[in-house]
């Protein structure tokens, strides 16, 4: 028998897509399979909030390295009678929990080091401070009330026409039946032999003790239980029945306090987004605890320099936006948390961007305070899908469980894996994103929407950590300043402003010597670390949409 190699070079781009254009429905995301599950609800007469729930119930089971069942679920979107609005359906720290509650479980642990993994920088040993541990990365204390089968349920009750049921068929068949895992996500898959140490972890996840290979048929039964109990009992199930039986054990015996309590209290907000405007588009992003104020800052900075006026392979073109990047991290890293905790100040306002603009010159500014302390949310991955229909909806949704994989805990038989976004939490009580009973972290999950004209608008993201908002800045500039086709914004090679002061570019990047000339501290990184975009566009009667070539993504219409 012939063997195909299907393994894949992450850092070249052979070939070349096109944008995907359709009259009835769109979908695209981070893997052909899920892709085709949300069309699959449109065309058996869902809408795009059913097809985004299907899409993302789909990506928990062909791509469960980046979302799942045990993590958070967030939206903006426009529905066809015109309203604009967002869901955010996200947890906090248990009400038991404290600064003081996980020292102490630090100091009784027989290795903390355990939560802290060497191979993102944060490795610990027992002689360490108590003063110097900083919120731990894995483990029980990562954990923060899940909020996606609520925020699901809340999507297709409040917005869709299908059943919860109906919705999660896709992925139930794909968890159940099985089906065969894509490149890039198998590549992904790897570092689940290193982090599930427990055996219900491991047998949930590895296949003969390990990961799968690029074309190996697997299936996930025990998520596919769980998702059957949910379509059949509803969120109820989750937060309530034995899948919360088994959270809150698997949680307890590792040590943490979450309770039942905190997981049937949980219900899932719609708010208003905030927004601005761009060289004469609207773009909403989510409010705090999101980072949504940190990409409309700096587009409000970008346009009052006249960042998009220069040649797009000028290095002024990019010293302009990476400029307005940073003063807008500077501020957002510092203020944005649980505005129910702190007051966030107007961050979006255009007389503040004019105040901001006044310190960017020629020279790059050196050494800004960016980064939120020990949040660890640099280089945090998940999953973004963006759907439109014909009925005038669309929708930016993310299905997030933090990075990769969690927490490192699966709760029980139940094959979910829990989040680490409590990890994003401050062990110094001083911070405005210090951990407090209750609270919900910093999230850097930002989905998106832009209204480009009258009958033309975009659902839009870009995932990957602190590259979110900087990749909304290149995306939106690419279409809005360069009119670039969808797929091409998205090809584009991309540029980001990372925590230790270095500009990291992709090797495509135009004139990246006179960068360095400029000042910046400049280096190139592989194509992985520039995030995942998703795009639908819908422009009068025509849908659109593209995907993110670094992923193995579709977008598929009808």
């Amino acid at each position: 028998m012939t063997t195909v190699n299907d393994s894949i070079d992450l850092d070249r781009f052979d070939s070349k897509r096109s944008t995907a254009y359709a009259k009835r429905g769109m979908v695209a995301t981070s893997q052909p399979l899920a892709a085709q599950a949300g069309v699959s609800i449109l065309q058996d007469g869902g809408n795009a909030f059913d097809a985004a729930v299907a899409t993302a119930a789909a990506l928990n089971v062909v791509e469960p390295t980046s979302t799942g069942l045990g993590g958070d679920v967030f939206a903006l979107y426009r529905t066809a009678d015109g309203e604009v609005g967002a869901m955010r359906s996200c947890g906090g720290a248990p009400a038991d929990t404290s600064i003081e509650t996980v020292r102490e479980s630090l100091r009784e642990s027989d290795d903390p080091g355990q939560y802290y993994p060497e191979s993102r920088g944060y490795a610990v040993d027992g002689e360490t401070d108590e003063d110097e541990l900083e919120m731990p990365f894995l483990g029980p204390h990562a954990v923060t009330v899940p909020g996606t089968a609520r925020g699901w349920e809340a999507t297709v009750e409040k917005l869709g026409q299908k059943t919860l049921g109906d919705v999660l068929e896709p992925a139930i068949h794909y968890a159940t039946e099985g089906y065969p895992v894509s490149p890039i996500i198998a590549s992904h898959w790897s570092g689940a032999e290193e982090l599930f140490t427990d055996e219900n972890a491991r047998e949930a996840y590895l296949f003969d003790d390990e990961s799968p290979e690029p074309g190996q048929v697997v299936t996930l039964p025990k998520l596919g239980e769980s998702m059957q109990q949910i379509a059949d009992e509803g969120a109820d199930a989750f937060y309530e029945g034995e899948i919360a039986d088994a959270i809150v054990e698997e949680i307890q015996d590792a040590g943490g306090v979450m309770s039942h309590d905190d997981l049937a209290s949980f219900e899932p907000e719609f708010i208003d987004p905030v927004e601005t405007t761009y060289n004469g588009a609207t773009v909403y992003e989510l409010p705090p605890n999101n980072q949504g104020l940190i990409a409309l800052e700096a587009l409000n900075i970008a346009e009052e320099i006249g960042a998009g006026e220069y040649d797009y392979d000028s290095p002024e073109r990019i010293h302009a936006f990476a400029e307005a990047m940073k003063l807008a991290f500077v501020d957002g890293h510092h203020y944005i948390t649980d505005p129910e905790y702190e007051t966030v100040p107007p961050l979006a306002s255009k007389s503040y961007a004019r105040e901001r603009a006044n310190a960017i010159g020629d020279a790059p500014i050196q050494d800004p305070a960016v980064g939120v302390p020990n949040a660890n949310a640099e280089d945090a991955d998940t999953v973004l899908l963006t759907v439109a229909d014909d009925e005038g909806n669309l929708v930016s949704y993310i299905n997030s469980r933090f990075a990769g994989f969690g927490s490192g805990l699966v709760a029980g038989e139940t094959g979910i894996a829990l989040q680490n976004r409590g990890a994003s939490f401050s062990l110094d009580p001083d911070h405005p994103n210090s951990l407090e009973a209750g609270k919900r972290p910093f999230h850097t999950l930002v989905p998106a929407i832009a209204k480009l004209d009258e009958d033309d608008w975009l659902a839009f993201g870009v995932m990957g950590g602190y590259m979110q908002p900087q990749g909304h800045l290149q995306v939106l500039s690419n279409l809005i300043d360069y009119d670039m086709s969808l797929q091409d914004a998205l090809d584009a090679p991309r540029w980001r402003y990372r925590e230790d002061g270095t500009l990291g570019v992709e090797e495509r990047l135009p004139a990246l010597a006179k960068l360095a000339r400029k000042g910046h501290d400049v280096g190139v990184l592989p194509p992985v670390m520039f995030g995942g975009a998703q795009i639908v566009r819908q422009n009068g009667d025509a849908l659109s949409g593209a995907t993110e070539p670094r992923k193995d993504g579709a977008a598929i219409g009808y």
